[in-house]
């Protein structure tokens, strides 16, 4: 039986031989003669330049004495893997082969690769170079887009700024009218608040600084009224002009949005576009009839003579706002005036309210205690009612002892002692629990007192918080008290 797998030196592979000698004699190396040429590959050494170690190491294998005789030759335990034996590689020449095998496919790898990158780097440069004119003109007509939008942005601005002045200048006499009428209701509102204002109820019925400026704030709106109702005055003139620049402006900007939507067009065509044809010839034909500079001092000029007639719109309105803004100013500062005094008399009142509610929440914190105290001092009496009670039956069943036993002993002085011990002690709990209840009283009538403090300062805040301080939420702004509606 053969032994496949195994090597020529493992003691398995042939009969075990019983050997005496504890040492042989040193055997001289046989010379072995190359029979088998071995195949190599290109570029390798020739491989009869190198043996197995485990060949050499065969040869060196120790014999028993009665085999001396044979040393020619290694032993061979498997005669059919010998010539196997000569044919294999070593692990060295097994990794150079396979590291000549990588370094190739890497070197081919890298060509390739390099050689697909200098492709696609050349389709790059001429696609670039194919878009280039196609992209600056796409660029120019953008830009010639935002020159057009930039001037009906401007156009459009000033036109709506025209027709804006033309509004205020056939408002202005609407105004005056409309202004006098106005105060009406910022007027009411002051007589209400003082009607409010006495309905406060004890104490905080004082004469404050609230009280007075309201009353400087009628005195002031009344006479506001009788001051806008003179002024109605001129406004024809001016609106003409102003038509004749509108006009203007209106026909720029349409002229503007046409060539915009021309431009557009151009801007959005592509190669992939439908719409697109040869027309020979038309980079020979100039119809042009301005220049950019030209073209862009004609919408300016419009402008210009736009703004004109708006600053002399505004002087003429000028002349009615000063009184607008004068009476405005005022009211506005009586108005800021009162309503400061009211949040400085709400502050202080809430401060107070505060104070006594943070007071009464401290009292009835002390109500919550004293009475756990209470239940804690009753429950400890009648706690106490059980060891007195056990102490007392003691004392009573040891006066029956007959005789002599009547002693008085150790126990006898202990019960004696804790009766009076805990009669003492519940002297001093009912004492106690009767001074807690009388403060417990006390604090309930403080209780009532604070309560009763904090319904007038309610009130008072009621008043002027939510009252008062709710209507002057809707005092007229400065528009309204200038005409606007």
């Amino acid at each position: 039986m053969e032994f496949l797998g195994t090597t020529q030196t493992a003691s398995y592979c042939g009969p075990k031989k019983c050997c005496g000698l504890t040492s042989l004699p040193a055997v001289q190396a046989p010379v072995i003669q190359e029979c088998y040429q071995p195949y190599y590959l290109p570029g390798y050494r020739y491989l009869n330049s190198w043996r197995p170690s485990l060949f050499y190491k065969i040869s060196n294998v120790q014999t028993c004495p009665d085999e001396s005789s044979s040393t020619l030759r290694p032993p061979t335990t498997l005669p059919a893997l010998r010539s196997a034996l000569f044919s294999r590689y070593s692990p060295h020449d097994w990794d150079q082969s396979n590291q000549l095998q990588v370094r190739g496919a890497e070197a081919s790898r890298l060509w390739a690769s390099r050689l697909t990158d200098d492709s696609v780097r050349l389709l790059q440069d001429k696609d670039q170079l194919t878009q280039q004119m196609q992209q600056g003109t796409t660029r120019n007509l953008g830009q010639r887009l935002s020159d057009i939008g930039f001037w009906k942005s401007e156009l459009s601005y000033e036109l709506d700024r025209l027709l804006t002045e033309n509004q205020n200048l056939e408002t202005v006499k609407r105004r005056l009218e409309c202004a006098a009428n106005e105060v009406n209701c910022p007027l009411q509102v002051a007589l209400e608040c003082l009607y409010h204002r006495e309905k406060r109820i004890g104490i905080d019925l004082v004469h404050d600084n609230v009280e007075k400026n309201l009353i400087r704030e009628v005195d002031l709106l009344k006479c506001c009224q009788q001051q806008m109702r003179k002024l109605a005055q001129r406004i024809d003139l001016q609106m003409r002009d102003n038509r004749d620049a509108q006009h203007a402006l209106e026909r720029d900007l349409e002229d503007k949005s046409s060539a915009q939507c021309i431009d557009e067009k151009c801007f959005n065509l592509r190669n992939t576009s439908d719409c697109i044809s040869f027309f020979h010839g038309m980079e020979k034909i100039d119809g042009t009839i301005s220049v950019p500079e030209t073209w862009a001092k004609f919408s300016n000029d419009n402008i210009k003579h736009s703004q004109n007639m708006r600053a002399d719109s505004i002087r003429l309105r000028e002349e009615a706002e000063h009184l607008f803004e004068t009476l405005s100013d005022q009211m506005w500062r009586q108005f800021t005036d009162t309503n400061l005094a009211f949040n400085a008399r709400i502050s202080e009142v809430t401060d107070v309210k505060n104070k006594l509610q943070t007071q009464l929440a401290k009292t009835l914190q002390e109500i919550f205690q004293a009475e756990n105290t209470i239940m804690l001092l009753e429950r400890s009496i009648m706690a106490k009612e059980g060891p007195l009670k056990v102490a007392q039956t003691r004392l009573e069943c040891r006066t029956w002892r007959p005789n002599v036993e009547l002693c008085r002993d150790i126990p006898q002085f202990k019960l004696v002692n804790e009766v009076f011990t805990i009669d003492d002690t519940l002297q001093t709990l009912k004492l106690r629990l009767r001074e807690t209840q009388d403060m417990l009283q006390l604090l309930v009538m403080t209780k009532c007192r604070l309560e009763h403090e904090l319904a007038i300062k309610a009130n008072t805040l009621c008043i002027d918080k939510e009252k008062c301080m709710g209507m002057r939420k809707t005092f007229p702004c400065t528009p309204r008290l200038v005409g606007h509606t």
